[in-house]
């Protein structure tokens, strides 16, 4: 079969490879029908993630239809339209069974798909724990709908829950790439009084605005979020801060735009240490969290989709066949062409 495969740090090819065959009997089959390519997965080929494994086939967020499953999978059939989550997780360990699967013990746990083991940019994928980790897709449902089920629109749902997000808070999001329009569409849900997306692309604040995600957009360039922020608030900073961009001051932004005893999320990978200057901070009371995504409420998330109450197909702005992979993968580094995300669609499978 063919798939994306990480040669080496900074090579990233169309290769052949062998096509997945069931190893455990908690695996299935999953022939991909689209797979979308992430910011992760620019960071593998940047040879930025050590736990990467040169030789594998790249990719975590796709959909597909199952073809084979092992004989301890009960929950799915060959057959099924499923989106595949980022995460694969066992379900027993002390991890799992708090519902921080992204911390699963197991050696096949945590971001292992497109990472430590062959990924979704492929023909096919063998998907470890298909119960935990494949969700149904309900006829009606797309598949760009489902596509971004199992990491972007999980890492909103994540980010949103631990923030304790409630009605009427001001919510304040760094970041309005597609992991921070994907928070501010599950941040919707809760009903808050604002919600305030703060980026320095002006096209991404422009692109939110197009398609009604947020309430308030802010280019610092041109005004100043603390000053905006504290104007709807009375003076006290955003309840809730979503981080979400991991640029080189963002996390400065983020503390100083909270009000005394709120939430700050890192949601952000950072390509630099950060520091928090704590005697600056004193009396704030702030609380901050991070950590990955748990994607453990793929199901959820899926009913949301189907109910019509939330859309991300929307960030799809590009599409490529698989043959123009490279291509696609040039054109989302450079962020060209107005780019949010690109789908990689497969060919069908051949009529018998």
């Amino acid at each position: 079969m063919k798939a994306v495969t990480y040669v080496g740090k900074g090579d990233f090819r169309i290769t052949e490879k062998p096509e997945p065959c069931i190893q455990d009997p908690r695996d299935a089959i999953v022939r991909v029908t689209m797979a979308a390519i992430c910011t992760s997965d620019l960071h593998i080929r940047a040879g930025a993630v050590p736990r990467a494994v040169p030789g594998i086939a790249v990719g975590h967020e796709f959909v597909g239809v199952v073809t084979d499953v092992g004989e301890d999978v009960h929950g799915i059939r060959p057959g099924d339209r499923v989106a595949v989550n980022c995460e694969t997780y066992c379900g027993d360990c002390f991890f799992c069974r708090h519902g921080w699967v992204n911390n699963c013990t197991d050696p096949k746990g945590g971001w292992a798909l497109g990472c430590r083991i062959d990924g979704g940019q492929a023909e096919y994928a063998r998907v470890p724990y298909a119960d935990n980790c494949l969700t149904r897709i309900p006829d009606g449902v797309s598949d760009e709908r489902a596509l971004l089920t199992g990491d972007l629109l999980s890492t909103g749902y994540w980010a949103v829950d631990i923030g304790g997000i409630s009605e009427g808070d001001v919510v304040a999001i760094i970041g309005a790439g597609p992991t921070g329009l994907c928070c501010a569409m599950m941040a919707a849900l809760r009903n808050p009084a604002k919600i305030v997306l703060i980026d320095t692309d002006p096209f991404r604040l422009v692109f939110a605005r197009r398609h009604g995600i947020g309430d308030i957009h802010i280019d610092p360039a041109t005004e100043d979020p603390r000053t905006v922020i504290e104007g709807l608030t009375d003076g006290r900073g955003a309840d809730v801060v979503l981080e979400v961009a991991g640029g080189r001051d963002t996390l400065q932004t983020a503390w100083r735009i909270a009000r005394p005893n709120a939430v700050v999320v890192v949601v952000a990978m950072y390509e630099e240490t950060q520091t928090l200057p704590l005697p600056d901070m004193y009396g704030k009371n702030l609380t901050f969290k991070t950590g990955g995504v748990d994607g453990c409420h793929c199901g959820e998330i899926m009913e949301l989709i189907a109910a019509g109450r939330v859309d991300a197909s929307c960030l799809i702005t590009h599409r490529f066949p698989f043959s123009r992979a490279m291509e696609a993968y040039d054109l989302f580094s450079e962020r060209g062409d107005g780019i949010m995300k690109v789908a990689l669609v497969m060919d069908p499978a051949p009529k018998e």
